[in-house]
């Protein structure tokens, strides 16, 4: 095999394995990346799912009209095997971007996409950091016997990237004299997040406090230093969960054992695991970095995604103000039904003269912008049936059924309540549901159309035989020739 076949094989699989990996982090994602090899290269794009595409006039203005990018080839980093010279995002709209320079390539910036719901991209920065320095160390060694295995290690970074993300971020804010050992709590985490006590899952925080700041805690109860439940006892842990569970008490660990139960503020050194039952989230100081859930982190805010709501409001003939109140009525209907894991559908309808519709009529509609009233609301979203809310931020009824002539796009998978709605959206017009599943995401549609449907990447099974160079890929005019692995 030629070394440049070598080389492109090598991308392929890194970019391969980056993709699949955050893909199950942060939902379906697409990867692309950038390089020059040598100082005298040009830049090389593999976008094989045209991730880049849209973003080609600040290309080209980043890479094509400035040579900053090439930094200082002499740069006596660049000449040191193992090193890698970080490069930061390049803050593209909708991307998440981070690369470095290396002894074996000149120059690398790896991209994906950035999800609205994310807790923080500092993680999936690391992971595009690692698929860069992991290409380095495949172009250095030239070994196609180990070219495929980047992919699965990037397949399986998620831990990995959390971790590297509290440790350098730690490392920053406190300084290299942490004593924290970061794996042993994301091992606890994870396994307490899959032990049930008496068939619940677990519920309440446990706060892993630097062993230098203990004396900062207020404690209720401290335990003796030879009585100290070990933290790698899963099924102790979350039994004492249980003394903080619905409280505003914590398990205070030392990151080794749990030395007792505290309350009020905590240091600033500190993660913090909240466990909602059967997810929870983890923070570092006080600032969110992922969720977790049976036993695996994710990206996710794990709040509704309602972006194509706030689009759709924003074209409709709703003046902006209204818009923006009914998106506030509406998300806060949304968080209250996933939260309390109900499925509810709830019909804006956006006419002068609300729609008839078969349900529960009101007297006098329901003024949704008093606060005790909005409540009701979302008690009322449990009935069978959907809420049905006019221009006017009133609610003029529930338990109402939406029917209608079948329609293209239909999902059986998806039940009566996602398929009623989008018939009914089919017919009416100046109308938008939004339908929210005990189990699934929250939808958004009008005209019959889901305007929430995620878009599944198809996985390719295919590599460029040398990636284009950048200016080639600016002025293509279809996509370039591929070669099949």
């Amino acid at each position: 095999m030629s070394e440049s076949t070598c080389k492109s094989l090598c991308v392929f699989h890194i970019l391969d394995g980056l993709r699949d990996g955050l893909s199950h982090f942060s939902g379906a994602s697409r990867a692309a990346v950038l390089y020059a090899e040598k100082p005298s290269d040009p830049l090389r794009v593999y976008d094989p799912q045209n991730l880049l595409q849209g973003h080609e006039p600040k290309i080209r203005e980043l890479y094509l009209a400035s040579d900053r990018w090439r930094g200082d080839p002499e740069d006596a980093a660049l000449k040191i095997s193992g090193h890698i010279h970080p490069e930061k995002n390049l803050d593209l709209s909708g991307l998440i971007s981070c690369g470095g320079r290396t002894f074996s390539i000149f120059y690398q910036m790896w991209f994906t996409e950035h999800h609205p719901d994310m807790c923080s991209i500092g993680p999936t920065e690391r992971w595009l950091e690692h698929a860069a320095y992991l290409l380095s160390h495949y172009f250095a060694n030239e070994d196609v016997l180990y070219t495929g295995m980047g992919r699965y290690i990037l397949q399986e970074y998620a831990t990995h990237a959390v971790r590297d993300y509290i440790r350098d971020s730690m490392n920053s804010q406190f300084g290299w004299d942490t004593h924290l050992e970061i794996y042993p709590i994301l091992d606890a985490v994870q396994g307490i997040s899959r032990t049930p006590e008496e068939g619940a899952w677990p519920r309440g925080k446990l706060v892993f406090v630097e062993p230098d700041v203990l004396s900062r805690v207020d404690f209720l109860v401290r335990f003796p230093t030879s009585a100290r439940p070990s933290l790698k006892n899963f099924k102790h842990v979350r039994k004492l969960l249980l003394a903080v569970e619905d409280s505003t008490r914590k398990l205070v660990c030392d990151g080794k054992d749990i030395v007792g139960i505290g309350q009020g503020r905590m240091p600033e050194c500190r993660i913090t695991a909240e466990f909602r039952g059967g997810y929870g989230f983890l923070e570092l100081s006080g600032r969110p970095v992922c969720s977790f859930a049976h036993g695996r982190f994710h990206s996710s805010t794990r709040k509704p995604n309602l972006v194509q709501l706030e689009e759709a409001l924003f074209e409709s003939r709703a003046d902006s103000s209204t818009s923006h109140l009914l998106f506030r009525i509406v998300a806060e209907i949304v968080q209250d039904a996933s939260e309390s894991k109900h499925g509810c559908s709830l019909i804006l309808d956006l006419n002068d003269t609300p729609v008839e519709i078969s349900g529960q009529r009101l007297e006098k509609p329901v003024d949704l912008q008093r606060e005790c009233l909005l409540e009701l609301a979302k008690s009322l979203s449990k009935v069978d049936g959907a809420l049905q809310i006019g221009a006017d931020l009133h609610l003029h009824g529930f338990a109402c059924l939406l029917d209608g002539r079948a329609v293209k796009g239909e999902d059986r998978s998806r039940g009566a309540r996602f398929n009623s709605a989008l018939r009914f959206t089919a017919e009416h017009e100046n109308i938008i549901v939004v339908v929210v599943s005990s189990d699934r995401p929250v939808s958004v549609m009008r005209g019959g159309i889901e305007l929430t449907a995620v878009c599944e990447w198809e996985p390719f099974s295919e590599f460029v035989s040398s990636p284009p160079a950048l200016e080639d890929w600016l002025s293509r005019d279809e996509s370039p020739a591929v070669v099949r692995s």
